[in-house]
């Protein structure tokens, strides 16, 4: 089963904002469609690397397994 991302962007006075409806956190703006679609892509990449550092403190010192499961292109 293919997994995918939606992006959902509204347009506002100032330009657009965007936010990805499966991962909270996951927000942007920009004055072009095309500009909130790249810092939303970086926001996506943010809010990743942010999940993974808390999870390695919660997980210090147990013994595990850890190995890459699958990918979702940005």
């Amino acid at each position: 089963m293919k997994n995918a991302l939606t992006a959902v962007f509204e347009k506002v006075p100032e330009g657009y904002i965007g936010y990805v409806e499966e991962l909270p956190g996951a927000n942007a703006q920009g004055e072009t469609l095309e500009e909130v679609k790249e810092n939303l892509k970086e926001a996506i990449e943010l809010v990743l690397e942010a999940n993974r550092k808390l999870m390695e403190e919660e997980l210090v010192g147990k013994e595990l397994i850890k190995e890459p499961f699958g990918t979702i292109s940005t």
